[in-house]
């Protein structure tokens, strides 16, 4: 199709040329932008006595960070315990590497709550898969314990007249997250501004009273006084 002078658009099943490019292009532009350049692949395999595939893991690793693209265990090797320990031996791997946390997708119909038992938790969810199913996600930590981690709903309210105020306390405030090893899930705004929800989950929970207590925190907020935000929080879980 030409779409104008000389410039053609196809549209094709598969092009491996095409993902080849992309996908160097696509890493180049994500190195100069996060200064990672570490990129690699990881993969577990398991074989039997004949040299047969019993069971496999291919994932990836960058700076940080650490995935996995894809789990499988033959038929009939199913519940041994194989995908356990691919899991055990990809998270190892993944902190040999540096990496402090890993995450993953799976479809409704394949293993969400393998992953949940694994100390995976809930991070999103995509609605419309084929067949009524749904995509999950998970993210799980490797340097704390997944089983001490706190989530939060937090319901906020900002005074009238000091909307745009309280929402860059807000802005300043959840920045803060991270130093206590907290992290922003989400962030949700009604269409006025005059309400926030913020989906918010800490490693610990010494990590969210540290997190309460900070004082660059308590600082802002008397700074603000009678125009700081009103929060009601609600500590939460997967249902």
């Amino acid at each position: 199709m030409t779409v104008g002078e000389g410039v053609n658009l196809q549209v094709l099943d598969k092009d491996e040329e095409l993902a080849a490019r992309l996908d160097a292009e696509l890493t180049a532009f994500n190195q100069r932008a996060t200064g990672a350049a570490d990129e690699a692949a990881l993969s577990v395999r398991v074989t039997d006595s004949d040299g047969e595939l019993v069971a496999g893991l291919t994932g990836w690793s960058w700076g940080s960070c650490a995935g996995i693209n894809m789990v499988w265990v033959r038929a009939d090797r199913r519940g041994e315990g194989w995908g356990g320990r691919l899991l055990a031996a990809a998270e190892q791997e993944a902190r040999r590497r540096g990496c402090t946390e890993i995450s993953v997708a799976s479809f409704s119909f394949q293993a969400p709550g393998f992953y949940r038992r694994h100390g995976y938790l809930d991070t999103g969810r995509r609605e419309g898969i084929p067949g009524g199913h749904v995509d999950h996600q998970f993210w799980k930590s490797l340097v704390t314990d997944p089983a001490a981690a706190v989530r939060l709903v937090a319901l906020v309210e900002l005074p009238d007249g000091a909307i745009e105020a309280g929402q860059r306390y807000e802005d300043t405030v959840l920045a803060l997250l991270p130093r206590h090893g907290g992290r922003l899930e989400r962030r949700l705004r009604t269409g006025d501004g005059v309400a926030e929800v913020h989906v918010i989950r800490f490693d610990t929970r010494a990590g969210y009273a540290a997190f309460l207590a900070d004082p660059e925190r308590a600082a802002l907020r008397a700074t603000l006084g009678e125009a700081a935000p009103q929060t009601r929080v609600l500590e939460v879980q997967e249902a």
